[in-house]
């Protein structure tokens, strides 16, 4: 059976799957459409809501980020799993008690404010749709490469599939499909590492095999990695930062508390009946999220290791790397090299008119790496390779069998339509829910609610489907800014609304304004949208990372410390909080149970 066939075959049954799930979770209210009847086991909600927070960032990107970042991606790991842990222990059961159905609600009764729940959807719709841009690019590499279409069809076919389930089903829908996404992604992702460490190490498990050692060898996996890109001019996969110790560490922060402030995930913590069930369904998505988030480094490593090997021949022999004859020639690349030019994630440049590609870091200050490069005949780095790609083609690259790249091509499709579904939903209730209903049109029916929750939903797919189709010119990284604007805007007030008492809504809504301004100041700065000469602006503020060193992904932190700051100095010099919501914030931090969910306190 042909590999397009098996993939058509495969991605089809899924969708098929996905829809007929739809069918019969439909949403028959407003209870149904945000927070699925409030009823869902936690172990089920645990499995949805891994899916929901393990993303196309984490299924398809971060096993390609710490692969070639090496040790230094491990901040991606760091903090979205450490942002979980928080977001379990110190927000998800605090919120549930409330027994609110979004984050916005939240903010609007516990700062006594439409005026603060207007500020927190602005920042809610501003990380959303930021967040959601990376998934509709995913989505469109996805079927662009796994099946044959372009990919601005693949991002219409995943629009159409969203529509079916998340529209018509809700969170109902998008809960059961969620279970269903997780089965796809987490088979998908672990299958495939466990031929790959049998084939490297004869371990089965991973997890153990990134330790292993290589089968026939006596020498062990990273080790061989190390000397080979330490051979080919790169840092040491061990033991590599991504610039200085103080972005990494502050770069760890801004996802672990963007993580935690993430609307679309708190969310379904509502949709549990009970505070103990909210803390239950947390550690089991934990666990759930573990099994993947404990395979990526193997992944990343193992999947380094093959393209090394394939493009360099020397690679699995420990041979001289700057032989002209260990170099691919680029005629004889395999097939999989070939499916992936296509989408323009591999590219091949022969500076050397050799006809062979070279894959080595032509920038490398090693004076003896540099002189064997220029004795073998090589004029510089000839090889592109895109990190989203490490994953998909990680199993070409191996040389599995069709069926499991098949299950890889469902596996990045589902972590994609998963978090656009969960997202799109936060979207939906936020306009519906926290705007019409609750501030400009609080007459609204159930029925009329609901309509305009799917309306809602609707028109947000199509914005998300524009923006795939359209990324905006800072559309790099898109992730990673997602993180930083939740967490620089989001995550304080939510903690200052459990655990300050005398946090008023003046402070709260300077704090969130003033943390999303500079953060996006700093980004938009460093990306030129300010001025067409991106340079002429970064004059002004010092240059590119002149905030001692800091990336514009890892601002976040610093936009978090200045929402703090702000509402603190702020509520020293406004009118105290009102005495009732001092009580309300004392009653929802006792550790007592809880009433049924009703979308009220």
């Amino acid at each position: 059976m042909s590999l397009q066939f098996m993939t058509y075959l495969v991605v089809g049954a899924t969708f098929a799957l996905y829809i007929g799930i739809a069918i019969w979770a439909r949403a028959g209210s407003t209870k149904d459409f945000y927070v699925a009847g409030g009823g869902v086991h936690p172990v089920v909600n645990g499995m949805a809501t891994a899916a929901d927070w393990m993303s196309a960032a984490s299924f398809i990107s971060m096993a390609g980020l710490i692969a070639n970042m090496g040790f230094g991606g491990g901040l991606f790991l760091m903090g979205w799993t450490g942002g979980y842990v928080l977001m379990a222990c110190l927000l998800a059961p605090y919120l549930r008690k409330f027994g609110k159905f979004t984050v916005p609600s939240f903010i609007a009764d516990r700062y006594y404010s439409n005026g603060a729940a207007s500020v927190a959807v602005i920042c809610l719709l501003t990380m959303s749709i930021t967040y959601i841009i990376g998934q509709m690019t995913g989505v469109g590499v996805a079927f662009s490469r796994f099946l044959g279409v372009s990919n601005a069809m693949g991002i219409y076919i995943g629009m159409a599939i969203v529509f079916c389930y998340a529209v018509f089903g809700g969170m109902k829908g998008i809960t059961y499909t969620q279970v269903a996404q997780y089965c796809v992604l987490i088979m998908a992702y672990t299958i495939p590492a466990i031929f790959i460490s049998l084939q490297l190490t004869g371990i089965p498990i991973p997890q153990l095999g990134l330790g292993g050692t290589l089968t026939g060898e006596n020498i062990s996996l990273l080790a061989r990695l190390n000397q080979v890109v330490s051979d080919l001019g790169f840092s040491q996969y061990t033991t590599s930062l991504p610039g200085s110790t103080l972005n990494m560490f502050v770069y760890t922060i801004s996802l672990m508390i963007g993580t935690a402030g993430l609307p679309h995930v708190i969310i379904r913590f509502f949709t549990v009946p009970t505070v103990a069930a909210a803390r239950s369904s947390a550690g089991w998505a934990l666990v759930f999220i573990a099994i993947l988030y404990t395979t990526a480094p193997a992944v990343a490593a193992m999947a380094k290791y093959n393209l090394h090997g394939t493009v360099n021949h020397a690679a699995k022999t420990g041979g001289d790397m700057f032989a002209t004859e260990s170099s691919l020639l680029y005629e004889a690349r395999p097939d999989w090299m070939k499916r992936w030019e296509v989408t323009g994630l591999l590219k091949w440049e022969d500076k050397n008119n050799d006809g062979r590609i070279q894959y080595y870091n032509d920038k490398t200050k090693n004076e003896t790496v540099a002189a064997n490069a220029t004795a073998a005949g090589w004029a510089g780095n000839e090889l592109t390779v895109n990190a989203d790609i490490i994953v998909l083609a990680n199993p070409e690259i191996a040389l599995l069998p069709n069926w499991v790249i098949a299950l890889v091509a469902a596996g990045g499709i589902a972590a994609a339509l998963s978090t656009a579904a969960g997202l799109l939903l936060a979207i939906s209730s936020a306009i519906s829910h926290d705007l019409l209903k609750k501030i400009w049109m609080p007459g609204l029916t159930e029925k009329q609610e609901l309509l305009a929750g799917k309306v809602a939903m609707a028109g947000s797919i199509v914005v998300a489907g524009y923006l795939g189709l359209n990324p905006p010119g800072f559309a790099a990284g898109t992730v990673a800014l997602a993180f930083g604007i939740a967490a620089s805007s989001i995550f304080p007030a939510l903690m200052m609304g459990i655990f300050n008492k005398k946090m008023n809504k003046e402070g709260a809504i300077a704090g969130m304004l003033s943390g999303l301004v500079i953060t996006l100041f700093y980004v938009f700065a460093h990306k030129g949208i300010f001025f067409i000469k991106g340079t002429e602006f970064l004059g002004l503020i010092g240059g590119a990372n002149s905030f001692f060193g800091i990336t514009p992904e890892a601002f976040g932190t610093i936009g978090a410390l200045v929402n703090f700051g702000v509402a603190y100095v702020v509520s020293k010099v406004t009118p105290a909080c009102p005495e009732h919501i001092t009580h309300m914030v004392e009653g929802v931090r006792t550790p007592r149970g809880s009433k049924m969910i009703g979308g009220a306190h």
